[in-house]
């Protein structure tokens, strides 16, 4: 229990400090009118106040991922507990805000409209792809795993095929998601989410004491050292880091930043709204991922169930730390953070493609327009894990992929962003290059990928970080200044 209590001081006071230091180097103004304000057109463009601001971040970029992958990641061991408040402090807290507030900045862009203005059309291009890739995966994974929790856990019936009742709950979700995608950001998700996030709170809060109330034991990091202990000779590096994404940095995070930038109404609530939410969201991971170790102490679960029945092992936790009453609110919260992280995937998805077709977003047809050829897309996605028996597998490693890779664009603009307007751009340059070598040794040694030995991925993956690295640097310092000096 002590490393897993150092990790939690690591991440409660580095990112007081760590916060601190972002939001002086980008000195936040209260003077100036922000996009909700001023482009105000009650649909997407709404003035909130900085809670619910907050809220609906967090619960935007909280899905399955602060909960499945943590269970997932701790059969690396304790180290974990350490990892986990340490990326988030310096690269995942810093991703989202340094994503939200260049967006509050150049008048509520889109990341692809950012991608485009700081790093060129060329990489635009490719980032296009990549999102909107990422973004229907998000919605795909976050209609099938809280159906399948729903259907398990509250329904207690076989989720693993599609019955009726699978497809009456993927039906439901499937409509909440199409109403959140088209009406005015305020007239459903600004309303529902208070409820949503009720649930949220007293289910991580549970989890988080019942780790003390049901006496679990955790193993220290000096009983185990650094060395893989993977149980299935999984390598921490990059395995871990795509594993647990979304408790530690999350592409998919950057596009939800961007999107509550059109609804924050002061620069200086940038800190609370989105480098504080993704604190947050660490401290689920945390949480979470001191359960699942916990259980495994004491027998109720596996480091098979961990590795393969991550969605099993939610409920196995939540029932025994918090009985029956207890543990049906504990799910529920798994299930609140993956739909409300599904529904904005979509409502960012629809944003995204309108404005790159250059599609008036308030117009009522071509909204429905493009929400019927997004559903129709995520429908066949969703048959095809569902109908396969390795299709969810498959389905989940190209979306954790495709999450971190897109985090290495959103980096890659931040970082020109801040060397155009002299701050101290190391800041998300290495975050950004740690990144690349991520997602390279990954797709480079995977089955899903070129599938070569991991002593070459590594080599070659040395070598794609480097040349990120510098080519980000000396685009930055080649290009024309920002105009959005601050």
């Amino acid at each position: 229990m002590i490393t897993f209590l150092i990790g939690l001081v690591i991440l409660i006071v580095g990112a007081a400090i760590y916060g601190s230091f972002c939001e002086r180097f980008m000195r936040p103004s209260d003077a100036v009118q922000t996009p909700a304000i001023r482009l105000r057109d009650n649909v997407d463009f709404v003035p909130m106040n900085k809670w619910k601001n907050c809220l609906i971040e967090l619960l935007n970029i909280a899905g399955t991922g602060p909960v499945l992958g943590p269970i997932q990641g701790i059969l690396f061991g304790p180290i974990a507990f350490i990892t986990i408040p340490i990326g988030c402090v310096l690269g995942g807290a810093v991703h989202d805000y340094m994503s939200g507030m260049i967006s509050l900045r150049n008048s509520g862009e889109q990341m692809p409209a950012l991608i485009r203005r700081f790093l060129g059309g060329g990489v635009y291009s490719v980032y296009n792809v990549f999102v909107c890739f990422l973004m229907l995966l998000v919605g795909t994974v976050f209609i099938y795993t809280p159906g399948d929790l729903f259907v398990a856990h509250i329904l207690h019936e076989d989720a693993s095929t599609l019955t009726l009742k699978v497809v009456a709950v993927y039906g439901v979700i499937f409509t909440y998601y199409l109403l959140a995608t088209l009406l005015p950001i305020d007239k459903i998700i600004g309303r529902i989410y208070p409820l949503f996030g009720a649930i949220l709170l007293l289910s991580a809060v549970g989890i988080f004491f019942g780790l003390f109330v049901n006496g679990y034991q955790l193993t220290e990091v000096w009983e185990t050292g650094i060395a893989n202990i993977h149980p299935y000779g999984e390598n921490f590096i990059p395995i871990f880091f795509i594993t647990v994404a979304c408790g530690i940095t999350s592409g998919f995070h950057s596009t939800q930043a961007t999107m509550i930038a059109r609804t924050v109404t002061n620069e200086k609530h940038g800190r609370i709204v989105y480098y504080n939410t993704m604190i947050a969201e660490g401290f689920i991971a945390m949480s979470w991922a001191g359960a699942a170790m916990g259980a495994v102490n004491s027998g109720i679960a596996t480091n098979e169930n961990l590795f393969k029945q991550a969605a099993v092992v939610v409920g196995i936790i939540a029932q025994d730390m918090l009985g029956s009453i207890g543990g049906m609110v504990a799910v529920l919260g798994v299930i609140v953070l993956a739909i409300t992280s599904g529904d904005t995937a979509l409502r960012s998805l629809r944003i995204m493609l309108g404005d790159a077709l250059k599609l008036d977003n308030r117009e009522s047809a071509n909204k429905f327009l493009l929400a019927m050829t997004i559903f129709a897309v995520v429908g066949m996605v969703l048959y095809f894990a569902k109908s396969d028996a390795s299709g969810f597998a498959i389905l989940w490693r190209y979306f954790s992929w495709a999450n971190e890779t897109i985090a290495v664009f959103a980096f890659a603009m931040i970082t020109v962003y801040m060397i155009r307007n002299k701050m101290p751009y190391l800041v998300a340059l290495l975050p950004g290059t740690f990144y690349m070598y991520v997602v390279a040794t990954y797709i480079f040694h995977a089955p899903i990928g070129f599938g070569l030995s991991y002593t070459i991925s590594y080599v070659l993956a040395a070598v794609a970080s480097a040349a990120y690295a510098f080519s980000i640097v000396k685009f930055g310092k080649s290009s024309i200044p920002s105009r959005n000096l601050r």
